[in-house]
């Protein structure tokens, strides 16, 4: 059996389609995707939320790096983290304040949460413990009991880490989008009030973990919590597992289909228009205009006395 479906794979691509034809006016096309969003998980219910969640983490190739289109799949991926809490029963709002604050908030019976969604790009080799704003997350809090960074599954470390270490000192949860996945289908399957109470034990756990990089005694502490609580929560679990193995096809998929696609144009490129991809690239004639910008300030005439 497959989880994910051809369904599932044509959302995805028109889903990337759409976000790349996006204008410039970044706010307004931002909340018009959000709405979209909204629209299509009403219409389809959870299957398409899942259907979502189970790919998002990967940040298309196809984008260019710092462009336009990666930023808005970023607002893409706070706007599903949004959908998915208001699935498990939760009040949530994707946040249009930027700086210094998280992306998306939320509110149960009685407890707050802020949260990010993070997605990488399936070739990125690095992974440093500031990528995911472990550290930043708490102190994003501004008076919610918890916070969260949803992440994907094959980009986090699976040995020790300073970001297991951020996340048990400081009460910031670490959860992926697979056990997302779950907790949205276990929704579905006993009922909002469950799964919230589900989320709830979740977060519990990790606040009583002791500082530590170890990689094992953080997932052990997650995922215990969550497959001791029910045995139809162990059930998904089994069937998320597969899906997270089918997604890292899927993306490898993409990428290098991708990757091979722009090879051969590269391949094929006249001297000519090798060199203007190259300036491109590198954002000449964008750097050339800030530093013909430049100019001399005051800052020397501060305090001097004034002429005689």
């Amino acid at each position: 059996m497959r989880f994910i479906t051809t369904a599932d794979l044509k959302r995805r691509r028109n889903w990337i389609d759409e976000i790349a034809k996006l204008g410039q006016r970044f706010n307004d096309d931002s909340l018009r995707l959000e709405g979209e969003l909204k629209t299509e998980i009403k219409k389809e219910g959870t299957a398409a939320l899942v259907g979502h969640l189970r790919m998002a983490g990967d940040i298309p190739e196809v984008y260019g790096h710092d462009t336009s289109e990666e930023k808005q799949y970023s607002k893409y991926t706070d706007a599903l983290l949004s959908e998915a809490f208001k699935a498990i029963g939760l009040k949530s709002t994707v946040l249009t304040e930027r700086a210094d604050a998280a992306d998306v908030e939320a509110f149960g019976k009685d407890f707050s949460l802020v949260a990010d969604a993070k997605a990488f790009r399936i070739s990125r080799t690095a992974k440093n413990a500031e990528d995911f704003k472990v550290a930043s997350m708490h102190g994003w809090k501004k008076g919610k009991d918890f916070a969260i960074v949803v992440c994907p599954l094959h980009q986090l470390p699976t040995k020790a880490s300073q970001i297991y270490q951020q996340a048990s000192a400081s009460n910031v949860c670490l959860m992926t989008y697979a056990h997302l996945s779950v907790i949205v289908r276990y929704a579905d399957l006993a009922g909002k009030s469950a799964a919230e109470t589900l989320l709830r034990a979740v977060l519990d756990c990790i606040k009583t973990l002791k500082a530590t990089k170890d990689s094992v005694a953080y997932w052990t502490c997650l995922n215990q919590t969550m497959l001791g609580f029910n045995k139809r929560v162990h059930d998904l679990w089994e069937e998320e597992q597969q899906a997270a193995i089918e997604a890292v096809v899927v993306a490898k998929d993409e990428a290098t289909a991708f990757l091979a696609k722009e090879e051969t144009r590269i391949r094929n490129l006249s001297h000519k228009d090798a060199i203007a991809d190259l300036l491109r690239m590198h954002k000449i004639d964008k750097r050339v205009g800030v530093v013909k910008n430049i100019a001399s300030n005051n800052l020397l005439e501060f305090g001097r006395p004034a002429a005689q």
